[in-house]
């Protein structure tokens, strides 16, 4: 490729912060929960790349010609790919589209195909954009994208506090984890948190039910506690893990797990021949794709005590991303800890965003194919 901004670029980041900034001029955006993607296009060649650096073209085939038939000629966009089932993102089905056999990549894109949502322009022809004011690069981009169609799409976005508090609220059921605040005077800076998010943050008490060890502590210093909640069954399901703790307390928590340690594989509900185990059983420790080369071996405890953890959404029946530890609940037994406390969100349909969508993709731009700053 021969453009004036050439691959590899990493993305600019955001840093999170606990609520909207109340000064200062920003253009706030959904915050979309796909995979980041960087797009360059000159002529007919055509260049997905990910947050890495690296290329995901065999991953989403689907995507090439949309992308070189519509992109200006030469040009490099910020967006995110995502996957739209049933009115809401489905992160689950994103996954799975990174496979090795082509075969299975050719189906998947057929059955389940990708959109991706733009929301930075960081070259057109030969100018690079990315000491320009963001305001003026949204501008531009709402231009370019004025006539987008389906899967190409335009993130909304608003400089209006309280659009940016109504989509952090309404949005969230349909996947969207949160807003994002941009400097309308801020250039684009690869691989640094010059952007800001405003995620959710919620409390839930879980069982713990196993650890694992810090992978520089074997016996010395625990790396994560393996959580769990209670289904309507009364089946104890893995929902993740939290970690982020300091050198004291992985050393602390040998002391304080150990005494569970004792016949804890004993009719251990994840342990396979347990008595409790069950057919469709969430249980740690299972192998994939993402996980190749990983130590996924676990300590068992005996499910009785119970933490409180901070969690941002739910992904299917588990966390989306990493709990973090919040304190010990030794008034709470740990058949309580159910998924009936979890705070459920109704779906937002993305019609809301994407008010043409088909049922099963997002396949609309956003507002009839354009979104202008208010």
């Amino acid at each position: 490729m021969r453009l004036c901004v050439e691959p590899p670029v990493l993305p600019m980041l955001a840093r999170r912060v606990e609520e909207m900034p109340t000064s200062g001029s920003y253009i706030f955006e959904p915050k979309w929960d796909g995979f980041r993607a960087l797009v360059f296009r000159d002529g007919e060649e055509i260049l997905i790349q990910s947050r890495d650096g690296k290329s995901l073209n065999r991953y989403f085939p689907e995507m090439i010609e949309p992308l070189r038939a519509q992109l200006p000629a030469q040009s490099v966009l910020d967006g995110e790919l995502v996957i739209a089932k049933d009115g809401a993102l489905d992160f689950d089905a994103l996954q799975l589209r990174i496979h090795p056999a082509a075969s299975r990549v050719a189906r998947l894109a057929a059955e389940t195909p990708a959109s991706i949502v733009f929301f930075d322009l960081l070259c057109e022809g030969n100018n690079d954009l990315r000491s320009t004011p963001f305001a003026r690069r949204r501008r531009r981009l709402e231009s370019l994208l004025r006539h987008a169609k389906a899967p190409l799409h335009l993130t909304p976005a608003s400089t209006d506090r309280a659009t940016a508090a109504d989509w952090f609220q309404r949005f969230e059921g349909a996947g969207l984890d949160g807003v994002m605040a941009k400097p309308e005077d801020g250039v684009y800076q690869p691989d640094k948190r010059a952007m800001l998010k405003i995620k959710h943050e919620r409390d839930c008490d879980c069982v713990v039910a196993g650890f694992r060890w810090h992978k520089d502590g074997q016996g010395t210093a625990v790396g994560s506690l393996l959580l769990g909640l209670y289904d309507a069954d009364g089946v104890l399901q893995h929902v993740g893990v939290c970690a982020s703790f300091s050198a004291a307390q992985r050393r602390e928590l040998v002391h304080t797990l150990a005494p569970l340690q004792t016949k804890a594989a004993l009719h251990h509900p994840w342990i396979t021949g347990g008595d409790a185990a069950s057919p469709g059983q969430r249980v740690p420790g299972g192998q994939s794709r993402w996980s190749q080369g990983k130590d996924l071996s676990w300590e068992p405890l005996r499910p009785e005590r119970v933490v409180e953890v901070a969690y941002e959404h739910m992904q299917g029946d588990r966390f989306r991303h990493m709990a973090q530890f919040r304190r010990w609940r030794p008034d709470k037994p740990p058949q309580q800890c159910t998924y009936a406390q979890l705070e459920v969100v109704p779906p937002q349909e993305l019609r809301a965003i994407f008010p043409h969508a088909h049922p099963t993709r997002a396949h609309a731009a956003a507002h009839g194919g354009r979104h202008r700053l208010e």
